[in-house]
C-alpha cells in the first residue's frame, strides 16, 4: 500500500480538481489517498466515487484551520475516517469559511483601491466548484508566474504580507475545538506539519483530549521534524502519518503521492491505521 495523507483539490486552495489529482496519484502507484481540503468536506461525495473509478481507497479527510491562542500562532488540524454526516466539523468550520470568504471578497476591493484591475466575479468564477475565494485565486488573476518564482513571491508579500495594502487575517477556530469536533464525528486528529508551524510545545496538551496522531512525513520537515516527531510520538503512544501537500499550480512543483524525497527506504508509506 502506498497513501498519500494530504491532497488538497479545488474545493479550497488546491488548483486541480479531484479527477486530476486521483489521475496523477495513480501514476505513483497510490492505494490509499486523503483530500484534506482547508475546512470542507464538501468534495467527499465525488472523491468517494472517484476512488471506485480509478480503484483507490479514500479516506474521509479534512484540514482545520485552526489557532493556538496561547502561543498566538496557527496550527493546523487534520481529520481522518469522521462520520459521513460530520456535523460537528461542519458546525466549527462553517463560521470560519464565511470568514474567509469575506474576507477575500475585502482583499480585492483593497486592491483595486490601490488601482490594480481585478474582476471579483471572474474570481468567484474561477473558483467553482469551490465556494470560497482564497489568496491564491486572487493571485492566478494577477499573474501567470509560477507559484514558486520570485516574481509571485514578491508580488504575493507585496501584496499580503507586512504593510500590503491586502494584509491582515481572519480569527481561526480554537485548536481544542477542532480536535473535540472531529472526535466528536468519530475521526482522528493529527497535527499537520508541527515544522512548518512551530507546534511542538501545543502538542502535550492535546493529548489529553484526543489527538491521535502526528504529520511526521511533510514536504517542509527537516531530519530534526523527524527526529521530534517520532520522540513525541512515542512517548504519547501518537500515531504518525504523511502526505505530499499537494495543490497543484498552487503550490511548490510536485506530484500527488510522490514521497520518495522525504520518505527515503520507507517507502511505500502506510500508516497503521489505514487498512
Amino acid at each position: 500500500m502506498i497513501a498519500d495523507l494530504h491532497v488538497h483539490s479545488h474545493y479550497s486552495d488546491g488548483a486541480d480538481s479531484m479527477e486530476e489529482v486521483l489521475k496523477k496519484a495513480r501514476e505513483q502507484h497510490v492505494t490509499h489517498l486523503s483530500f484534506v481540503d482547508h475546512d470542507t468536506v464538501a468534495g467527499l461525495a465525488e472523491a468517494k466515487v472517484l476512488g471506485e473509478a480509478y480503484d483507490m481507497t479514500i479516506i474521509p479527510g479534512i484540514e482545520i484551520s485552526a489557532f493556538d491562542f496561547k502561543r498566538n500562532r496557527k496550527v493546523h488540524v487534520l481529520g481522518y475516517d469522521y462520520v459521513l454526516q460530520s456535523s460537528h466539523i461542519q458546525e466549527l468550520c462553517q463560521p470560519v469559511l464565511e470568514r474567509r470568504h469575506a474576507h477575500s471578497l475585502w482583499q480585492i476591493d483593497q486592491i483595486r483601491k490601490s488601482g490594480i484591475e481585478l474582476n471579483p466575479d471572474e474570481i468567484l468564477a474561477s473558483v467553482m466548484p469551490g465556494k470560497v475565494i482564497y489568496k491564491q485565486h486572487i493571485m492566478r488573476q494577477l499573474t501567470d508566474a509560477p507559484y514558486h518564482s520570485s516574481e509571485y513571491k514578491n508580488l504575493y508579500q507585496s501584496l499580503f504580507k507586512g504593510d500590503g495594502v491586502a494584509a491582515g487575517d481572519i480569527i481561526y477556530a480554537d485548536v481544542f475545538d477542532a480536535i473535540r469536533a472531529i472526535k466528536a464525528d468519530g475521526g482522528l486528529a493529527v497535527i499537520a506539519h508541527p515544522g512548518q508551524l512551530d507546534s511542538y510545545d501545543l502538542i502535550p496538551e492535546l493529548v489529553p483530549i484526543g489527538l491521535d496522531g502526528i504529520e511526521l512525513y511533510h514536504p517542509d520537515h527537516t531530519q530534526t521534524d523527524h527526529q521530534k516527531i517520532q520522540t513525541l510520538s512515542q512517548h504519547h503512544n501518537l500515531i504518525t502519518t504523511g502526505g505530499t501537500d499537494y495543490h497543484g499550480a498552487f503550490g511548490p512543483p510536485s506530484q500527488p503521492g510522490d514521497l520518495s524525497k522525504f520518505v527515503g527506504d520507507r517507502h511505500p508509506f502506510c500508516p497503521p491505521f489505514v487498512k
